[in-house]
């Protein structure tokens, strides 16, 4: 028996949702993809999961919202807040995106590319 792979779960995790939470886990996708494209996208938990040396963020999909749960968030650098749920965490926060919002494209890119940083202890 043959599963699908990672890359097509999360394309039928995004048309399964034909409205703003379908176009937004793509748009976030196609972002994380664009900060550094050595990410590897997976699929663990029934929910996409994208890695580079350990899991990098998660992509949940709600009612109300995209959570995009970084797994080492309470150690990441935010200077542009980000960060909007799971915020008393010690280890993971969150960006949880609501209908009509969109994320600095910009600012999201530096925690993509600081958490693949802090996943590879910095190295290159």
């Amino acid at each position: 028996m043959t599963f699908p792979d990672a890359h097509t779960l999360i394309d039928q995790r995004i048309a399964q949702y034909d409205d703003w939470r379908g176009t937004t886990l793509a748009s976030v996708r196609a972002l994380i993809q664009k900060a550094h494209p050595a990410i590897v996208e997976e699929w663990k938990w029934n929910v996409p999961v994208w890695s580079h040396q350990g899991i990098i963020c998660t992509g949940e999909v709600y009612k109300a919202a995209v959570k995009l749960t970084f797994a080492k968030g309470a150690s990441l650098p935010d200077p542009s807040g980000l960060f909007t749920s799971s915020l008393e965490g010690k280890v993971r926060r969150a960006i949880d995106i609501r209908e009509g919002e969109t994320v600095n494209a910009k600012a999201f890119a530096a925690l993509i590319k600081a958490a693949v940083a802090h996943n590879g202890g910095g190295k290159k």
